[in-house]
C-alpha cells in the first residue's frame, strides 16, 4: 500500500517529521536553516532528502526535485514558521520583512500545492493584534485556493499522552473542494515518573562525563517508556523502525554543579520552583513544565533553564528531556547538551504531531499501514559534527547560525547562581 507523502518545513531535528511519519506519511523532504539541526534530521531520517537552506531561497521545485517525487500529487506540507506576529499600524503584517518567514512559507504551500497543510505557531498568535496577523495568513490560503479551518485551536501536548505542558496553535486548510480534517480528540495524560522512571541515574554512570552514551541497565517501565524503549508496540504508531541498541542510554551526557546549587536543588521540594535559579523541580505525579530551547551567542547564548530531576539534585539530561517530548529513545540528538536542548526545545513534541498527523491521514480517506522495513539510523559522526563541519557538508556558510561564544562543547555547563539567573 503507498504511504501518503509530505514535506516539513522549518523541520528542526525532526519533531513535526516523526509524528507525521507515527501517523502514516512518508516524509519525503524536510528543509532546516542550521547545520547542527539538518544534520540530527540527517540522522535519524536517513530516507528523507533534508535541505539545509532558508525557506527564503527554496522553491517548490526545487523540494520536487530534491524529494525525488516529480509531479507527483503531494499529500501534506507542516511546518513552524518564527514570526514577529503583528507589525506596525497601517501595514499589513504579511508584508512586514520580520515576517518573512511565515510570507515564504505560505508561498512554498501554494507552489507546491499540496492536499493539506498544517501551519505550526506559538499560541500567543490568537491574541490580541496578533490575531490580525493570523487572519492575514488565512486570506492568504484563502486567496490561493485554499480553504482553512478558521475555529483555529491551541492544543496542550499534555492532553495527547505528552507529559508536558506544551500549547500550541494548529492551523489547518485543505485544497479548495478537499474535506477539512477535524481536530484531535484528547487521549488522556502522562506523568513525569511514567515518562523518566525507568532511566537509571546518569550520574551513577562515570562514562557519561566524557561522552553522551553508554551501556546502562534499566529499571522496570512504563507502559509509555516501553514503547519509547522499544520493548512495546504502539497501535497507532506507524512509523518505520530503527535499527538501534536497547541496551545503550543515550544522549545524556552530565552537567556539572557546584555543591551549593546541588543542596539548594535538593532542599526544593517537587512541584516547586528553586528560587535562586528559577529551575522547576519536576513533580514526578504531575506534568513538566514547558522544555525550551537555549538561545544563540547573539543573543547571550544563555542556556536554556533545565527542569530539576524530580529525585536527583541535578538537572535533567537531554534523553529525560526527549522522553518528557515523547521521542523514542532510538531518536539521537547533537551530543553537545547546548545543541541537544535546543533541538528538543525547539521541536513539537512527536505524539501532538502524530494526533494531528492522524486527522489529516482521515481526511485523505486513507487506512494508516505499518512498514516491515527495518531503517539503518544515519552515520553517527553526524551527532558530534561542529558547525563548520556540518555547514561544510551542506555547502552553506558556517555563519548562517550565531555562534556560540560563551563555552565551547567541552566546557561543563557550570550553574553557579548568577548563570543561573541569566539563563532563566
Amino acid at each position: 500500500m503507498t504511504r501518503p507523502i509530505g514535506i516539513d518545513l522549518f523541520a528542526g531535528a525532526g519533531g513535526l517529521s516523526l509524528g507525521f511519519e507515527q501517523a502514516g506519511f512518508d516524509m519525503v523532504a524536510a528543509v532546516e536553516i542550521d547545520p547542527i539541526h539538518s544534520a540530527a534530521h540527517k540522522f535519524n531520517f536517513p530516507r528523507c532528502a533534508t535541505v539545509c537552506k532558508s525557506v527564503i531561497d527554496v522553491t517548490g521545485d526545487e523540494l520536487r526535485k530534491r524529494a525525488g517525487i516529480g509531479r507527483k500529487d503531494l499529500d501534506v506540507v507542516v511546518g513552524g514558521a518564527p514570526c514577529q506576529g503583528f507589525s506596525m499600524m497601517g501595514k499589513r503584517a504579511l508584508d512586514d520583512p520580520r515576517n518573512q518567514l511565515v510570507y515564504h512559507f505560505v508561498r512554498i504551500v501554494l507552489e507546491l500545492n499540496p492536499k493539506y497543510f498544517v501551519f505550526e505557531n506559538v499560541k500567543g498568535l490568537t491574541l490580541g493584534k496578533h490575531r490580525r496577523f493570523l487572519q492575514e495568513i488565512i486570506e492568504a490560503f484563502a486567496a490561493g485556493g485554499y480553504d482553512v479551518k478558521v475555529d483555529y485551536k491551541v492544543l496542550n501536548a499534555a492532553d495527547y499522552g505528552v507529559p508536558q505542558d506544551r500549547r500550541r496553535l494548529f492551523l489547518m486548510g485543505a485544497r479548495a473542494g478537499l474535506k477539512l480534517p477535524d481536530y484531535p480528540v484528547p487521549i488522556g495524560k502522562t506523568t513525569v515518573k511514567d515518562a523518566i522512571g525507568d532511566l537509571p541515574d546518569a550520574e551513577s554512570l562515570s562514562a557519561l562525563w566524557e561522552r553522551d552514551w553508554t551501556k546502562a541497565k534499566f529499571g522496570k517501565s512504563s507502559s509509555y517508556a516501553a514503547v519509547l524503549r522499544g520493548k512495546a508496540d504502539d497501535a497507532s504508531d506507524f512509523s518505520y523502525r530503527r535499527k538501534f541498541d536497547p541496551s545503550l542510554l543515550t544522549s545524556s551526557a552530565l552537567t556539572e554543579h557546584t555543591k551549593l546549587s546541588r543542596d539548594r536543588f535538593a532542599a526544593t521540594a517537587q512541584g516547586d520552583v528553586e528560587p535562586i535559579s528559577r529551575f522547576k523541580k519536576l513533580d514526578p505525579n504531575g506534568l513538566c513544565n514547558t522544555l525550551r530551547a537555549g538561545t544563540a551567542s547573539d543573543r547571550g547564548a544563555f542556556t536554556s533553564p533545565r527542569p530539576i530531576h524530580p529525585v536527583y539534585p541535578r538537572v535533567i539530561t537531554v534523553r529525560e528531556a526527549a522522553r518528557l517530548h515523547s521521542y523514542p529513545d532510538w531518536f539521537r540528538f547533537h551530543a553537545t547538551k547546548w545543541h541537544g536542548f535546543r533541538q528538543i526545545g525547539n521541536s513539537v513534541p512527536p505524539m501532538l504531531a502524530r494526533a494531528v498527523g492522524s486527522e489529516i491521514v482521515k481526511a485523505l480517506g486513507k487506512k494508516p499501514s505499518k512498514p516491515v522495513e527495518l531503517l539503518e539510523l544515519g552515520d553517527e559522526s553526524l551527532l558530534s559534527i561542529s558547525m563548520f563541519d556540518a555547514a561544510s557538508m551542506f555547502g552553506v556558510s558556517r555563519h548562517v547560525i550565531p555562534q556560540r561564544t560563551r563555552q565551547d562543547r567541552n566546557t561543563p555547563d557550570l550553574f553557579e547562581p548568577e548563570q543561573e539567573e541569566m539563563a532563566a
